[in-house]
């Protein structure tokens, strides 16, 4: 594993400080979401939305070895992956879509990312406390987050591309395979890895779903779909969803 390019993409969940006692420097790049990048200083790109208040960015200038990363760069690779329609307009994806287009990594390492909120529990939904469910916002682009989940997967399957979670919460909106930090480090290889995640998707499935989204022709070069959100048909988008769903299952590796 060590010869292979190894991200990292984390964002708020309650367990993402888990990272503060891992060595970081085996992974190569290390992504943080939105507010994530206060769990560590060991980042090397920030990725957030335009709307995503200045006050909770970094004080510039940014270290040497870090990035910002906004619309301007990632609104094309998006697009290059067919556009936030399809992909899922909340940023755990598009992360994973900017790595897969801008540092073509063998493997994607996720954690944080969950997109689990506590209810009412006393719990906190944020590592920082409270904060807003974005991907559980009224958005028909967001319907199934399973069904863009395996969408990110099989695309990162077509860059001979893995991707995992490494979260440690029982549940997960994430399809990808789970695999624990230290396995990882240790044991299994790019090859296996990757072996094992191509053997989830049904090719079938995902050339009807790629087949459906070019049929449907919904892309939006902005970046902006909210804009243009009553041109587009969520029943339409939601049968597109139940294919992508339909197209890969769950497993752990042993």
């Amino acid at each position: 594993m060590h010869d292979s390019k190894i991200v990292l993409i984390f964002g708020s969940a309650p367990d993402v400080t888990a990272i503060q006692h891992w060595d970081l420097s085996f992974f190569s790049s290390r992504i943080a979401i939105n507010n994530a990048w206060q769990v560590t200083p060991d980042w090397n790109y920030l990725i957030f939305p335009e709307d995503f208040p200045v006050d909770r960015r970094p004080q510039l200038p940014v270290e040497s070895h870090q990035q910002l990363i906004t619309a301007n760069e990632f609104v094309l690779h998006q697009n290059n992956y067919g556009g936030f329609i399809y992909a899922g307009g909340t940023m755990a994806f598009t992360a994973g879509y900017w790595a897969l287009g801008a540092l073509k990594p063998d493997v994607i390492a996720y954690v944080g990312c969950d997109m689990v909120y506590a209810a009412d529990n006393g719990k906190s939904s944020h590592f920082y406390g409270s904060g807003t469910a974005d991907p559980l916002r009224n958005d028909m682009t967001l319907q199934s987050l399973e069904a863009k989940s395996n969408r990110l997967m099989a695309f990162a399957s077509k860059q001979n591309c893995a991707v995992l979670n490494m979260s440690a919460l029982p549940e997960s909106r994430l399809t990808f395979p789970r695999l624990r930090h230290s396995d990882l480090q240790h044991s299994l290889s790019h090859e296996k890895l990757l072996a094992t995640q191509n053997q989830l998707f049904d090719l079938q499935k995902v050339s009807m779903a790629l087949a459906a989204e070019k049929s449907l022709g919904y892309l939006v070069p902005s970046g902006r779909y909210w804009e243009t959100i009553k041109s587009f048909d969520p029943v339409k988008l939601r049968l597109i969803d139940d294919i992508w769903i339909d197209t890969f299952k769950q497993i752990e590796f042993s």
